[in-house]
């Protein structure tokens, strides 16, 4: 299908209701005040309601422009020269102890304006965090670094809880899906880095549908996630968040939503979540983790977790 083609009609278990609530209007102005960007507005997901309104938030780092431009994401690209908030790290730590969180997710947009792409402010970010709360559960959503592991190690060294690399599609749309810095292969060997520097390190990818992959490329592509160690795959349905992105091939129903996930869980994968709604970070996904690192800290130290 060509992007003039006629838009497939969106079906009705796509429908969300407009974010609302106290706790949402909340956390959408304390993040206002403290200028601090999330990927649960930027990237417009869908499920920003129900996770703000539960008091969880995916954290962006480095600001709200990329300097990557992938065909199927809604957040700003351009080149931001540069710049960049010192006190963000304090910020974004402060934000959270508001939040009254035990689980954080923390992202970043690509910022390849930068000598080192951002790996240094975002482990200090993390180290941050880390020295207010122990105890807190981190999980990462990273650029690629153009896949240079000496960048992917400074963040595996500060020993976040779950290391993510989002493959995002099969590799034949590859090309056409995401920007050229980035790539299939590029993002395996990321996520295979990450285990070869510590195999203690969960890792974890997600595949959007709908983009006119095939059975046969998704099976492949779960194949190779599970040849490099990913622990997590999650699944979501593709939606076209402006008239000049992409246009949706598919709208894959709930029920091969399902199907997806057995054939994921019967490959060996420690987690998986499968829906139409489901994006990379994901509520249920993340208290299962938090359970699985739970049980695996209070095995090394059972004296000292108690969340």
């Amino acid at each position: 299908m060509s992007n003039t083609e006629q838009r497939v009609p969106k079906p009705s278990w796509l429908k969300v209701r407009a974010p609302s609530g106290e706790k949402y209007l909340e956390i959408k102005n304390m993040l206002g005040e403290l200028k601090l960007a999330t990927v649960c507005q930027e990237a417009k997901c869908p499920n920003i309601a129900e996770c703000w309104s539960g008091g969880t938030a995916t954290f962006m780092l480095m600001g709200e422009v990329c300097t990557r431009g992938c065909r199927f994401c809604a957040v700003k690209t351009g080149n931001p020269r540069g710049k960049i908030d010192t006190e963000e790290p304090q910020k974004v730590g402060y934000a959270i102890s508001q939040m009254k969180l035990d689980y954080v997710v923390i992202t970043s947009v690509d910022r390849d304006d930068m000598p080192d792409q951002g790996a240094d402010h975002f482990a200090r970010t993390i180290q941050v965090i880390k020295q207010h709360n122990p105890h807190l559960i981190i999980e990462v959503l990273t650029p690629d670094f153009k896949g240079d592991l000496s960048l992917v190690k400074k963040i595996v060294d500060v020993k976040p809880d779950v290391f993510a690399q989002n493959i995002e599609t099969v590799e034949r749309l590859t090309k056409k899906v995401r920007d050229p810095r980035a790539g299939y292969q590029q993002t395996m060997n990321v996520l295979k880095g990450v285990k070869d520097m510590d195999p203690t390190r969960y890792t974890k990818s997600s595949i959007m549908l709908g983009l006119g992959e095939t059975d046969e490329e998704v099976l492949q592509t779960l194949k190779d996630l599970r040849a490099v160690g990913c622990d997590v795959v999650t699944f979501g349905q593709y939606l076209q968040p402006t008239p000049r992105h992409l246009k949706v091939i598919e709208y894959v129903t709930p029920e091969k939503f399902k199907e997806w996930q057995t054939v994921a869980e019967n490959m060996g994968f420690l987690y998986v979540a499968s829906g139409p709604l489901v994006r990379s970070s994901y509520r249920a996904g993340e208290f299962f983790m938090k359970g699985v690192i739970e049980k695996q800290r209070a095995q090394i130290t059972p004296t000292e977790i108690q969340i």
